[in-house]
């Protein structure tokens, strides 16, 4: 199987490293070709656009930031529509709008091609590790051909239900991480203001059962908040584009999202501090300075 991947940023660039590591013949796109530069000196084919990589490739992967960008690859001018073949699967990976997926689903199946929607989870840590989760929403039989490419960067691929469903639940999961992220903020902070050393409050944390396992305590705080490095591992931007998602998900549903609706509006006042291309973690500065407390190590 001929396998091509289009967006080779933070995540899709290791994601495609795997792929080509486990002996599938590669052919690669991004917006920037100097992306690719890598990937290609490792054998990797350039494509010069994703109607090409569609053309040439039985599996699509798709990992760019959002809805726009993955509909302009996908049914937009020169996109993989135009090229596809029929039987071919395109894998979607972007945190994207339900409806959109349905829709480039829709034109697709048109084509007699088949989408899923497999957005990650895991961060840029499990990208470079190449075990992150996928949420998978479509046709289990196409997910069955699929998997072996999903194999190669995930430890776990959960189908979901329909198509759309992955990222449906990719949403839900990224609103409750990032949520996650300024609660403990705001809990170590109070702990701090209280008296107590912030490296003892963490090693406490570590070895409590709230959040001993959870990946933003373990790797992502210690690598940015706790060291004062904010570099954008998943960039705040990004972070409150999943929360607008989110929002938009909850009132076409009816579902009131009251927490929620908190945690977006800090990130909203984040990205009006300018740090839009910090990393997510970055916001939670902001109770740092109403609580008057360093949260460093």
């Amino acid at each position: 199987m001929r396998v091509g991947f289009i967006g080779l940023g933070n995540m899709g660039e290791p994601l495609a490293g795997f792929v080509r590591k486990a002996g599938f013949p590669l052919v690669v796109h991004d917006l920037r070709r100097e992306a690719a530069a890598s990937l290609v000196a490792q054998g990797a084919e350039w494509a010069d656009s994703p109607r090409e990589v569609a053309a040439r490739c039985e599996a699509i992967c798709i990992c760019v930031p959002g809805p726009p960008e993955m509909q302009a690859v996908t049914i937009g001018t020169g996109g993989v529509l135009e090229g596809i073949g029929a039987g071919s699967v395109v894998i979607d990976h972007t945190t994207n709008a339900p409806a959109v997926v349905r829709e480039v689903g829709a034109a697709l199946a048109a084509r007699g091609a088949h989408l899923l929607d497999a957005p990650l989870d895991g961060g840029r840590e499990g990208a470079l590790e190449g075990q992150l989760t996928l949420f998978v929403g479509g046709d289990q039989a196409v997910l069955a051909r699929a998997k072996p490419v999903l194999d190669t960067f995930s430890r776990s691929v959960v189908w979901v239900g329909e198509l759309g469903a992955g990222s449906v639940t990719k949403l839900v999961h990224n609103a409750l991480a990032m949520s996650i992220d300024l609660l403990l903020a705001e809990c170590l902070s109070l702990g701090a203001k209280a008296g107590v050393a912030v490296p003892r409050l963490v090693e406490a944390f570590r070895e409590g059962c709230i959040v001993s396992q959870n990946m933003t305590f373990t790797k992502r705080m210690p690598a940015t908040l706790f060291r004062g490095d904010f570099t954008a591992r998943f960039a705040l931007a990004l972070a409150y584009k999943d929360f607008r998602l989110t929002d938009e998900l909850a009132r076409q549903h009816g579902v009131p999202t009251r927490l929620l609706d908190l945690c977006r509006t800090e990130l909203l006042e984040a990205m009006n501090r300018g740090w839009g291309d910090q990393d997510r973690i970055k916001a939670s500065t902001l109770q740092e300075e109403r609580a008057g407390v360093s949260l460093r190590l």
